[in-house]
């Protein structure tokens, strides 16, 4: 797919979900609970200092005061103390869009009032172009995702869904990282894109299907906002940021660093239901 046309089509995709997307003024009351459905990035894997997964310095629902992240819960609580002690961070480290009903379903067990989604670079990362979840796989299972939370008594949450991060980008900046390298390919880290023996043209076989994704969580995000009036997609905002290498986790250099975690609550949280009320 042509660089020009993949930029059509997330341009589409973001206009899709503005047409829907509801005025700060029309943000609903803030919510006295959260969960999170997501992967390694919401758990915060290798965030910081010893290898796997530090929830509390998470994105959404992170609650370490001390961390410099400023998380969807932490911002939300600063303001209405009723959301206190009622965040659930669902995600699963390696989890990929076909366990996200699971996650769903556990989330509903809270009752939360806002559910953050991300997920998807799992489908992306896999040991090969060839390996990548379908789309129609893909969008079977966000669909099936939405429809779980939308079916919630007595009320579905209001659910924000991120965009999937540029993992081409992760490449551009790092690939020149003698230790990056090294580290990819002892540990296996999304060979898909960042093996050593990947050629242009097979990066860019995940770069459209990346593309795709994220078109389709914003298609399906803007379809349930219309008839629910419950979703609100970020409209490529994490997709589009521009992260440099201090962004990312020198345990891995793949997940966001402390740094990465604090600008990716602040790129979302502007574009969460109340970012700019």
């Amino acid at each position: 797919m042509h660089r020009g046309l993949r930029i059509a089509i997330v341009a589409l995709a973001v206009v899709l979900a503005g047409l829907v997307a509801p005025p700060a003024w029309a943000a609903p009351p803030l919510p006295n609970s959260m969960a999170a459905i997501g992967d390694s990035m919401t758990r915060a894997a290798d965030v910081c200092c010893w290898y796997g997964d530090h929830p509390g310095q998470s994105w959404s629902t992170g609650y370490t005061s001390y961390d410099g992240i400023s998380s969807h819960y932490e911002r939300i609580k600063a303001v209405h103390p009723a959301i206190t002690g009622h965040a659930y961070n669902d995600a699963v480290s390696g989890a990929n869009m076909a366990d996200a009903p699971g996650q769903a379903s556990q989330a509903v067990t809270q009752h939360p009032q806002y559910v953050t989604i991300e997920m998807g670079a799992n489908d992306l990362c896999t040991s090969s172009p060839d390996t990548m979840t379908s789309t129609d796989s893909f969008e079977k299972d966000f669909r099936s995702t939405l429809d779980i939370l939308i079916a919630q008594n007595p009320q579905p949450p209001y659910v924000f869904v991120a965009s999937i991060p540029d993992i081409y980008q992760l490449w551009q900046v790092l690939h020149t990282n003698s230790l990056a390298r090294l580290v990819w390919a002892t540990a296996h880290i999304c060979q898909s894109m960042l093996g050593a023996t990947r050629t242009e043209a097979e990066r860019q076989l995940v770069v459209d299907r990346e593309v795709a994704f994220n078109a389709i969580l914003a298609k399906v995000c803007a379809e349930y906002a219309a008839k629910y009036g419950r979703c609100r997609w970020d409209g490529g905002a994490v997709y589009d940021y521009k992260f440099s290498a201090s962004q990312v986790s020198t345990l891995d250099y793949f997940h966001p660093s402390l740094s990465g975690q604090a600008t990716l609550a602040r790129v979302t949280w502007a574009k969460s239901w109340w970012g700019s009320a």
